[in-house]
C-alpha cells in the first residue's frame, strides 16, 4: 500500500549512507542539507473519526546557492511503514538568509479513507512517525534525506464526568463517574479504552487550577467510578495524561456546589 512504498523509497535513499547535520541518512549531490525540521508546530497530530485534519512540515534547508525547494516528502509509522497521510506536492519556502530558507509543506488526513489505506487494523499505524524528504538547491544540488523528524500520530480521546448529586451538605459523599473512550479508525467509532489510568481532579471554587485528588482505573468498556467527600465547592473532572497512541485528555468539569 501506500505506507510499504514510502518505506521502499526510504530503504532506497539509504542504501548509500551518508550522514547530514540532523543525523538522518541520506544521498544527493553537492552541499544542500535540510538542517531542522519541525511537525505539527511540534505538537501531536491527533486524528478522530470525521474532521480532516491538516497539519504543517517546516524544513529548514541550507545550500551555499539558497534554496530552491522541496521536491518530495513521505511521513509513516516509525514500526510498520504504514501511512494514511497525503501531501498534494505544494509547498513554498521563506528566505531567511542568503543561504538558508524554511520551506512548509502542509499533510491531510481524512478519516473516511484510513481504514481503505492497508492491510492491516489500521489502528496500530497510531504511534511514532518518521519525515523523509528531497530538498533542492538553486544550483541543481539535491539532496535524499531520511527520518529529518519523528513525532506522533495519535488517536483521539474523549472523556466525560457526572458527579451525583450535585448539590448536598458539607462532609457528604458524592460519586463521581465518567468515560473514557478513543477513536477507531476501522469503524470511525468511538469505543472504551480499558485498563487506563485516570485521574479524578478538582478545583476549588475560585481557584485557577485543578489538583489531582486520586487515580481510578478505567473498566471493561472505559467506565470510570468514585465516591469522594466533599468540603468545598467547586468543579470536578477526570483527567486522562495519554499513551504513546491515544491523545491525552481533560473532561469538562462538572460543578458541585455546596447546600
Amino acid at each position: 500500500m501506500r505506507g510499504r512504498t514510502a518505506w521502499a523509497a526510504a530503504g532506497g535513499a539509504a542504501a548509500l549512507v551518508l550522514v547530514t547535520a540532523t543525523g538522518a541518512h541520506a544521498e544527493g549531490r553537492g552541499d544542500v542539507r535540510v538542517v531542522k525540521t519541525v511537525v505539527n508546530g511540534g505538537g501531536n497530530v491527533i486524528v478522530g473519526t470525521a474532521k480532516t485534519i491538516r497539519y504543517p512540515v517546516d524544513i529548514t534547508v541550507k545550500d551555499n546557492s539558497g534554496v530552491k525547494g522541496l521536491t518530495d516528502l513521505s511521513t509513516f509509522n516509525k514500526s510498520n511503514a504504514y501511512t494514511f497521510v497525503t501531501w498534494d506536492g505544494d509547498s513554498s519556502c521563506t528566505k531567511k538568509s542568503a543561504t538558508t530558507s524554511v520551506c512548509r509543506a502542509t499533510l491531510t488526513v481524512d478519516p473516511s479513507w484510513i481504514a481503505d489505506s492497508d492491510d492491516i487494523d489500521t489502528n496500530k499505524v497510531a504511534g511514532v512517525w518518521q519525515v523523509n524528504a528531497t530538498v533542492k538547491a538553486n544550483d541543481g544540488d539535491y539532496w535524499i534525506s531520511d527520518h529529518i523528524a519523528e513525532y506522533k500520530v495519535k488517536r483521539a480521546a474523549r472523556l466525560t464526568t457526572v458527579i451525583a448529586p450535585e448539590k448536598v451538605a458539607k462532609n457528604a459523599k458524592v460519586t463521581v463517574t465518567g468515560k473514557l473512550a478513543r477513536a477507531n479508525w476501522e469503524d470511525r467509532k468511538y469505543h472504551g479504552f480499558p485498563g487506563q489510568q485516570v485521574k479524578l481532579q478538582f478545583r476549588k471554587k475560585g481557584a485557577a487550577h485543578y489538583a489531582t485528588v486520586r487515580t481510578v482505573t478505567t473498566g471493561n468498556v472505559g467506565q470510570l467510578s468514585t465516591k469522594v467527600t466533599v468540603t468545598a465547592a467547586g468543579s470536578w473532572r477526570w483527567y486522562f495524561p495519554g499513551t504513546t497512541t491515544t491523545s491525552l485528555k481533560a473532561s469538562a468539569g462538572d460543578t458541585l456546589n455546596l447546600t
